[in-house]
């Protein structure tokens, strides 16, 4: 009997991967490879090097995102300004009245704030992802090396996806911000500032007709 039950999960598992081939490819025929698998990329579809730590294992990343990386201009100016800032400080007390040795000791103090602010911001935007596979969506918040959170979604429960793409920075710059309404746990995932909103929304639309497509199909996961 034990051969028999082990028989009938084998067949279950090929035909589970039979179904995964024949849904990945109907999405590479409509969805076509941009981008790269470079460390900092902020937008790639159909990626060879991406996985995430709840993933199965017959589940495909379509679109992988992070905020477009013009957003990262606004804290290197800031941290650009907080570097040459010190080179006014002996001028003003009572920094310029202090010993030599106690200057030294407040600027390193200084310019360790300074590389910890930037390292949070990089980090910030760095693990901040966004992430389509052919099964769903999923947000993945960082807030510190303490604590990040993953929510997810099944493509079957998105209800609605608006797309928001306002001001002449934004779009010169080709960026926006998608707020995807569904039937899940997380009500609504916001892909805050990311590069070609109009793109993502038309893989979202897509993935949902191809869902509902295997189900007519019956090749449902």
């Amino acid at each position: 009997m034990g051969e028999i039950y082990k028989a009938k999960e084998k067949v279950a598992e090929v035909v589970g991967k039979i179904k995964a081939n024949l849904s990945m490819d109907a999405i590479r025929k409509q969805i076509e490879r941009v981008g790269n698998d470079n460390l900092l990329t902020s937008y790639v579809t159909l990626p060879n090097k991406v996985c995430f730590e709840t993933q199965d294992d017959d589940e495909q990343v379509v679109l992988f995102l992070r905020q477009h990386p013009i957003v990262n201009i606004k804290w290197m100016i800031m941290v650009a300004f907080m570097i040459t800032i010190t080179s006014v400080f002996a001028f003003f007390p009572p920094y310029a009245n202090l010993p030599a040795s106690y200057q030294f000791v407040i600027t390193a103090g200084w310019y360790m704030f300074v590389f910890g602010y930037a390292l949070a911001k990089f980090m910030g935007w760095f693990f901040n992802i966004y992430i389509l596979t052919d099964e769903r969506v999923v947000d993945v918040d960082f807030q510190n090396i303490f604590f990040r959170r993953i929510s997810t979604a099944k493509i079957e429960e998105i209800q609605d996806v608006n797309i928001q793409s306002s001001g002449a920075f934004e779009t010169f710059f080709g960026y926006g911000s998608l707020f995807i309404q569904t039937a899940a746990e997380v009500s609504q995932f916001e892909f805050l500032y990311v590069p070609r909103p109009d793109k993502v929304g038309k893989i979202i639309n897509q993935l949902i007709d191809m869902e509902e497509q295997e189900k007519i199909e019956g090749r449902v996961k």
